[in-house]
Parts: structure tokens; C-alpha cells; sequence
């Protein structure tokens, strides 16, 4: 699986400047390097950009990497509601969407994600696009509130879902998030609501389309 990934880096993403800069940001900040890979990035630009979605929402700021990716796929025309358990994240990440040119279409909600999400269903939010990088044991929980968000067709994007490889091949030391993933990926897989594949891109993506 690394070496697929490495293949698929080093032939279908190119340098970029302000991502990297965003990686050193991180890094200089003392925070752990888990931003989405490369070509993970790059898909998400790609299925925003296809998807015609305008109105993004992200369960995980970090430093601001994937936030810059899910933005450069609406470009001008839509906005980012990031959610983000860190104040300090939130504005490094703020800081970084900035300098990439999409600091007045983003907006930051801090503290549990869980809260931060009934308050947006309190207030009738909708969105069309979802993109989940957060704490492994409550992705079933942001799926349900994703899922109350959600307009007719969203997309629905979840990140670390084969935990390492471990979810598919037994020979790969499990992690602490193991069997949880298993159980996502398996409630994607048959959620009534949903029509899903797994891509495995990066450390895993599902990929949900909520049917109309």
C-alpha cells in the first residue's frame, strides 16, 4: 500500500508551494504530521470541483492542508465550514487559508465536533459536500449528522479508513482505530441512505453519495 502510494505521488502530483508550506507550518508548530496525503489532496479538489459543490464542510481543520484542497475545488463561488477541537489549530489553519487566498470564505467552529454539529442542525444548516478526518470513534456519529446536514446528492468523504492496511489484511499490525473503521466502512457500505465505494488512496477514503 506505501509503495502504490509513493508510485502514485511521485507520478501524479506535482511540487506545491503553498501545501508545503503548510506542512512546514505545521511542523514548526509542534503538531503531529497527519494531514491527508498528497494525492488525497488532490482527489478531494477533483470531487468538489465535479461535484459542483459550493457549501463544504470539514470535521478536522489540523493546519489548514485539506481545508486549502476542499476550497480549491469551489474556487470563488462557494464556503468552507471547518470544524476543529483546537482553538490553536483553528487559527493556524485560518492563518494558512488565508495566505492561499480563501480567508473570507471559511469559518471556524471550535470545541467538540459533536456539538458544533447540533448546532448547525439547530440551525438548519445544508451542506453538499462533507469531508470527515477527526477522531476515529465518533465517525459513525459525524455520519449521522452529516447525514441530517445533507442536501438530495451530497458527497460524503471519509479519511483513514483502512488504519494503516490493518482493516484489510491481517498480517498489518492493528491500530487502536481498527475495528472501528471496519465497522464504518461496513455502515457505509449498507447504509440505506447511501450509495458508497472505498478508494484505497492515501491511508483509505470512502466515498458516499446521499441518494436523492
Amino acid at each position: 500500500m506505501k509503495q502504490t502510494n509513493s508510485y502514485i505521488d511521485s507520478v501524479f502530483y506535482q511540487k506545491d508551494e503553498v501545501l508545503e508550506e503548510v506542512l512546514h507550518s505545521i511542523k514548526e508548530n509542534g503538531m503531529r504530521s497527519i494531514s491527508v496525503s498528497p494525492s488525497t489532496g488532490k482527489l478531494l479538489t477533483m470531487l468538489v470541483s465535479i461535484s459542483g459543490a459550493k457549501n463544504v464542510l470539514e470535521i478536522g481543520a489540523l493546519g489548514g492542508y485539506s481545508g486549502i484542497c476542499l476550497a480549491r475545488g469551489f474556487g470563488s463561488g462557494g464556503s468552507l465550514t471547518s470544524l476543529e477541537l483546537i482553538e490553536e489549530y483553528a487559527k493556524l489553519a485560518n492563518s494558512n487559508l488565508s495566505k492561499a487566498g480563501f480567508g473570507n470564505q471559511v469559518s471556524y467552529l471550535t470545541g467538540p465536533a459533536l456539538q458544533s454539529l447540533e448546532q448547525l442542525i439547530g440551525e438548519s444548516k445544508t451542506f453538499d459536500f462533507f469531508f470527515i478526518d477527526a477522531d476515529k470513534e465518533n465517525y459513525t456519529n459525524y455520519l449521522s449528522c452529516c447525514l441530517k446536514l445533507a442536501e438530495p446528492g451530497a458527497l460524503i468523504v471519509a479519511d483513514n479508513v483502512l488504519a494503516g492496511g490493518s482493516v484489510a489484511d491481517q498480517s498489518v499490525t492493528p491500530k487502536r482505530y481498527t475495528d472501528l473503521m471496519k465497522k464504518f466502512n461496513e455502515s457505509v457500505a449498507n447504509h440505506p441512505q447511501l450509495e458508497s465505494l472505498l478508494i484505497p488512496l492515501g491511508d483509505g477514503l470512502t466515498v458516499s453519495r446521499v441518494k436523492k
